[in-house]
């Protein structure tokens, strides 16, 4: 098994190959990744048939305590495409020229279409992240994407993490694109990793603060490992939660600009003494860095989540029946974000990207709309939530 380096990707991995190894013992399963991330999944209980191999990588990577994911993927990127261009009949560079012809490139209003979906199913520019705004082909994501689609193009299947159920359109034109069997496996749903930050005592804080809370009352806010907002948003995110005096649970993390993974500075992103009030009024609750994001959205007192949308997030959420605010960050969470909201009907977009304006109105107005289990959007949810 090898999954992309970032730590969305591992979990569903790891999940995968304890299934394989539960149903059919006598596989020896290994998950080649980064030396940093094999200590991270060492934190968990391995059955022995499940192995790890070292991806090496620029000596100098090793020395840093956290890289990031786009350092990584810089670091691994040319000797990727270098032994990629090896394989035969790989396509040459001037495959890329197709990305020229990119319908939200060419349209001349936000919405735009794409094939094979039909003509009035449309994508909005705006909920794209920048960098797949400006994919032109030479840029270094775009070859690395080409290139990986290209030889998985080459394959006997596809594995996907999904539910037939819930991608229905998806699956049915990804079939008909690629030809090629497709198996949906979904949801694949392991215990969260734990990192250095996870403890015992941060789960039981927070599943004794939402034991005081009465069914379906809460809000979980949480952007995954790897996306975070910026000040601004923040800002506005903290001012509208306290205009619609909704209780919340918000794993918090520095804003863009700033170390994801450092210490958090309430008093300099959030609005002044706003920690301290939530505190008082036991209206919020604050936790850094990580949190039990399972055990927070399986628990009674949630009602919605504010979401990033990444797949294991929406995957979690839907298989707990918990209806999702999406925000939008990077990837595919757009459009994760829009088959939530006009496909499933589940899900609102409140707003899409690190660089959108957001007030602290449209937060308190979709977060109350939403939250409101008797209003016509929050009945829809609730009936649809099994």
């Amino acid at each position: 098994m090898l999954p992309l380096l970032a730590q969305g990707h591992l979990i569903p991995f790891l999940a995968l190959a304890r299934q394989i190894q539960q149903t059919t013992p006598s596989f020896k399963i290994t998950i080649a990744t980064t030396p940093l991330n094999i200590q991270l999944l060492k934190h968990h209980h391995i059955h022995n048939h499940i192995h790890f191999a070292e991806l090496p990588l620029n000596p100098n990577a090793e020395n840093t305590e956290k890289p990031p994911l786009d350092g990584i993927l810089k670091l691994c990127q040319a000797s990727l495409i270098s032994k990629i261009k090896e394989q035969e009949g790989y396509p040459p560079l001037s495959y890329i020229s197709v990305w020229s012809n990119l319908p939200h490139i060419n349209s001349d209003s936000d919405k735009f279409s794409v094939q094979p979906f039909p003509q009035d199913y449309k994508f909005s520019s705006c909920h794209m992240p920048r960098y797949l705004r400006e994919a032109n082909g030479s840029n270094d994501w775009s070859r690395f994407l080409v290139s990986q689609l290209s030889l998985s193009m080459k394959s006997d299947g596809w594995i996907c993490n999904t539910v037939e159920e819930v991608e229905t359109l998806g699956l049915d034109l990804l079939r008909k694109y690629i030809h090629l069997p497709i198996w949906s496996l979904g949801p694949l749903r392991p215990l969260p990793l734990k990192g250095k930050e996870t403890s015992m005592a941060s789960d039981e804080e927070c599943i004794e603060w939402l034991n005081l809370k009465d069914q379906r009352s809460v809000l979980c806010i949480c952007f995954g490992s790897q996306n975070t907002i910026s000040t601004c948003q923040m800002m506005a995110l903290a001012e509208g939660l306290e205009k619609s005096e909704t209780s919340f649970i918000w794993v918090v993390r520095p804003p863009l600009g700033f170390d994801i993974n450092g210490e958090f500075n309430a008093h300099e992103w959030l609005p002044k003494g706003f920690e301290e009030r939530i505190k008082n009024a036991q209206k919020g609750l604050l936790v850094h860095q990580w949190g039990p994001q399972m055990k927070i959205l399986s628990h009674k007192s949630i009602a919605a989540f504010v979401s990033h949308c990444g797949w294991n997030s929406v995957l979690e959420s839907l298989s707990c029946g918990v209806p999702i605010i999406g925000w939008p960050l990077a990837a595919e969470q757009a459009y994760n974000a829009k088959m939530l909201d006009e496909e499933l009907g589940v899900g609102v977009i409140l707003t899409a990207t690190v660089e959108s304006v957001v007030s602290n109105e449209e937060v308190k107005n979709v977060t109350e709309m939403v939250m409101d289990q008797e209003s016509v959007m929050g009945k829809e949810m609730k009936g649809k939530k099994n």
